[in-house]
């Protein structure tokens, strides 16, 4: 299995034990499935933690080095412009889309009402699980 896990799920996987998304996370892994990120994503994630959570740099840089030794890092090929309400999503879909993933992972609720994209199933943790 091919999966991108958006920031909003890796925030939940990351911070919350017991979580879903932590759940979720954990299967994954353990079914050696490919979860791919982005350096943009990663760095929306970065930002998240410092801005919401006032995570210190080193915090950062630690739970970040984590998070990469269970992840492969793309580069997106191609630049879409399909969430209209809310254009920095698009980064997500461009993640799925370069790594040829099955499907993203997510609580966003732009990505999740188109449901899917180019055959990229775009669903909450809870329906991965």
């Amino acid at each position: 299995m091919r999966v991108v896990l958006d920031t909003n799920v890796l925030i939940s996987a990351t911070l919350w034990s017991g979580s879903v998304a932590q759940k979720l996370l954990f299967k994954l892994i353990h079914a050696d499935a490919q979860i791919f990120s982005s350096v943009e994503i990663l760095e929306e994630y970065r930002r998240v933690l410092q801005r919401d959570f006032e995570y210190a740099e080193n915090e950062v840089a630690y739970i970040l080095g984590k998070i990469v030794s269970f992840m492969t890092l793309i580069s997106s090929k191609e630049k879409v412009d399909i969430v209209k309400e809310d254009p920095d999503d698009n980064k997500i879909i461009e993640c799925a889309l370069a790594s040829a993933s099955m499907c993203i992972a997510t609580y966003d609720k732009h990505l999740l009402n188109l449901k899917e994209v180019r055959g990229i199933k775009i669903v909450k943790p809870e329906e991965l699980l």
